[in-house]
């Protein structure tokens, strides 16, 4: 690494004498990710890129060709046009040459890579185009599964000025994968739009009656999101005799490989009049607005995007005490944790939630102030403004005209 970085949770000095030269004009930044489908990391850079773009920044959206177009139609439907890049297999100089096109023809001052392909093919194209490069690693299921890619992402992260991990946990995580001390990683929360929605069509589409508690739950379809943990819970408060009346909605993203078990086990266990599974939405805060609880009982998760949302929004919120989780959630306070995998705590949580209204509130209304001091778009970006002038000021690069 050129420099180390630290964890900065909340505002970080600057070198005041060398970032106000950089401060006084705006950046030309290439935003580049390798997907394009409805996910956390998709939805931070398009909110990323929004706010910057409102600071008066040109931001240059890059995204894979032959992606699903979610995050693309997104873009374009803001205003912003967006590059597509061309991958043919894993190692592609042809890939890395349009990059280097890409900021050559837009005249770029900063490259910010976002996950495993992007951080790798984002630091060769900086390199030969000698661009500082920002890397966000928002998630570290695949990143370091085997040798080649920790070689390869250990190299991205030696050519970057800075490595930005989501959450303490995901740093912790990658620090041990990747054999590193943490302190080359700097933290920077994702943050959320206070965007208020409308509950009364999904309210209507779910047939949601008066006095029902809705449970929302937003992640894709597969395994680490559990899911399955959250439907077991569930069933366990109806065997214990909790008739509180409620139903339990999952936005499932673009879905996943446990789609198909998931609707069976609703059907095994004749949860279909009160669990609706619903993949690629895209009105998330209006199910927020309908909902009375968020419920996320991940195994393994960096810091959801959903979950803060949630919390800006100010839900009552059940969560697993798994990862950057617990940073976000003070236990009893800002929500509800219980361990991850295990149903019976979850259960408790749940009962809590869906048994007494001024609880709920309660948990709510912390939920609430905390997100909106540490967790929104604004805060965000003003971290990753900082990132880049000292980037910037790392590598010496004098700003394009």
């Amino acid at each position: 690494m050129e420099r180390p970085c630290s964890v900065r949770y909340g505002n970080a000095p600057v070198d005041n004498g060398a970032a106000m030269m950089i401060q006084r004009r705006a950046l030309r930044i290439a935003m580049m990710l390798e997907s394009d489908g409805p996910g956390g990391a998709e939805m931070m850079v398009f909110r990323l890129c929004d706010e910057l773009r409102n600071r008066g920044h040109a931001v240059v959206p890059v995204h894979r060709a032959n992606g699903n177009g979610w995050l693309g139609t997104r873009l374009r439907g803001a205003g912003m046009s967006a590059e597509a890049f061309h991958i043919r297999w894993a190692l592609d100089p042809r890939g890395v040459s349009g990059l280097v096109q890409v900021c050559r023809d837009h005249k770029i001052d900063i490259v910010h890579s976002h996950e495993f392909t992007m951080a790798v093919y984002g630091a060769a194209a900086a390199r030969i185009a000698r661009l500082p490069q920002v890397i966000t690693m928002h998630g570290g299921f695949k990143a370091c599964k085997v040798l080649r890619r920790r070689i390869a992402l250990r190299w991205a992260m030696r050519s970057a000025n800075c490595t930005v991990m989501v959450s303490r946990a995901t740093r912790g995580q990658f620090a041990r994968e990747l054999g590193v001390s943490e302190t080359e990683f700097e933290v920077v929360p994702n943050g959320v739009s206070a965007k208020t929605g409308d509950r009364s069509q999904v309210g209507a589409e779910f047939g949601i009656r008066p006095g029902e508690c809705v449970l929302l739950a937003v992640g894709t379809l597969e395994e680490h999101k559990g899911h399955h943990i959250l439907l077991e819970a569930l069933v366990q408060l109806r065997a214990q005799g909790v008739n509180v009346p409620w139903k339990l909605i999952i936005a499932g993203g673009r879905g996943g490989d446990k789609h198909e078990s998931l609707l069976s086990y609703v059907r095994d266990n004749d949860l279909g009049k009160a669990v609706h599974i619903v993949t690629n939405r895209d009105d998330v805060p209006d199910l927020l607005a309908l909902a009375d609880v968020f419920v996320i009982p991940s195994l393994w998760e960096g810091l959801p995007m959903a979950l803060l949302e949630a919390m800006v929004a100010g839900k009552a919120i059940v969560a697993s005490a798994t990862a950057g989780i617990p940073e976000a959630i003070v236990d009893g306070r800002d929500g509800l944790l219980a361990p991850p995998g295990d149903v019976s705590k979850l259960a408790v949580a749940l009962k809590c939630v869906l048994t007494d209204p001024s609880r709920r509130a309660a948990l709510g209304n912390a939920a609430a102030a905390r997100g909106q001091k540490e967790f929104t778009v604004e805060v965000m970006a003003d971290h990753y403004e900082d990132i880049y002038w000292r980037a910037l000021v790392d590598r010496r690069v004098p700003l394009t005209a």
